[in-house]
């Protein structure tokens, strides 16, 4: 750690609104800034639903809750008013505290005009694709050739000293104690066992936010088909994720297979991960959940990688597409083929998760 720049006592606040997986992410800054100097005071600014993650989160002294989805409604559409009058509120919520310093985490111009709109002295913000972000910001954190998302995050702490040599790998979601025992009761009438060896219990993350980072539905039920019966498998997903889990069921050719899909909350669904011995997903938000609770995982990438959002602690494991066109970011295939995800073959899976399994 080099010479610290902090105030004792210093009031931060920290910037970060969305996306599940992107939150985690930002925990581990928190955690290694709290680490490195326990004395400061840590507020931070998110939306739900990623807010239910933070909640429980020791390192946060302060948590501040703003819903940017209504802001987003109301700019999608051009409406002016709800927009001014959103930001009035954000402002209105901010203005409550006083500030030594603001890390925008986000790097967007919407994140920019809140780290503005908290009046902080000293505002850092990140190098990132964003454009317009850096014209609210005090400083700007160094641009570094590391392409991990956590390792570029936590640049906003090297203007206060703290450098890369400093950061420990590892997400923070900590559960309320009221969880204790959930999966146990969750399962109870489901004919699922939970710690077996003789039964492991994998789960299953057919969808992600993004249309070309979606493996085939009917590709899962072909990799999944070949496990032993031994092994439990329980897809889990939103309620509309239900039509892909019946579509990769079907492929599974009567193997037997249980969908909670839309029956559990984020947390909940932290409580099964935390009782469960592997997840089986792609690069989405469940993946890091996994991560924060302590989940070994296999994941499946194409459009995005493993070297930029992966876990980079123990027990994680990745199937990267063999095709030449892989880690293009973009939200839908430029190509409209998603050729990427769709060569990543069944067996190539099947025989990745017996590894696991059988390790």
């Amino acid at each position: 750690m080099n010479e610290q720049k902090l105030p004792h006592g210093a009031r931060i606040l920290v910037v970060r609104l969305s996306a599940i997986g992107d939150v985690l992410h930002s925990t581990a800054v928190v955690h290694n800034l709290k680490r490195l100097v326990p004395d400061c005071h840590v507020t931070w600014l998110v939306s739900p639903p990623a807010s239910i993650l933070l909640e429980n989160n020791p390192d946060i002294d302060r948590l501040l809750v703003w819903d940017r989805r209504t802001f987003d409604k109301a700019a999608q559409h051009l409406d002016l008013r709800t927009v001014r009058q959103t930001l009035k509120e954000a402002a209105a919520l901010l203005h409550q505290y006083e500030f030594d310093i603001a890390l925008d985490i986000q790097g967007l111009f919407l994140s920019g005009m809140l780290t503005r709109m908290s009046r902080a002295p000293r505002r850092i913000g990140i190098h990132e694709r964003h454009e317009g972000n850096f014209l609210f910001m005090t400083e700007m954190a160094p641009d570094i050739p590391e392409r991990h998302k956590i390792r570029r995050y936590m640049t906003a702490l090297a203007p206060l000293g703290i450098g890369p040599e400093d950061f420990e790998p590892g997400l923070v979601l900590k559960l309320p104690d009221a969880y204790e025992g959930f999966a146990e009761k969750f399962f109870a009438d489901k004919a699922v066992t939970l710690h077996d060896p003789q039964r492991p219990l994998l789960l299953v993350n057919t969808r992600t936010t993004w249309p070309d980072k979606n493996w085939p539905p009917e590709f899962f039920g072909r990799a999944l088909a070949n496990l032993p019966e031994n092994i439990q498998i329980v897809f889990t997903g939103a309620p509309s994720d239900q039509v892909y889990i019946e579509r990769a069921q079907q492929e599974m050719e009567g193997r037997a297979s249980l969908s909670i899909a839309g029956q559990t909350s984020l947390l909940e669904l932290a409580a099964i991960f935390r009782e469960s011995d592997l997840l089986l997903t792609g690069d989405t938000g469940p993946l890091y959940i996994a991560e924060a609770v302590g989940l070994p995982t296999l994941s499946l990438w194409g459009p995005t990688h493993p070297g930029i959002y992966g876990p980079l602690t123990k027990g994680h494991h990745f199937i990267l597409s063999p095709n030449k066109c892989t880690a293009c970011c973009k939200t839908k295939c430029r190509h409209r083929t998603n050729a990427c995800m769709n060569a990543i073959k069944p067996g190539t899976v099947t025989k990745a998760l017996l590894g696991l399994l059988y390790h």
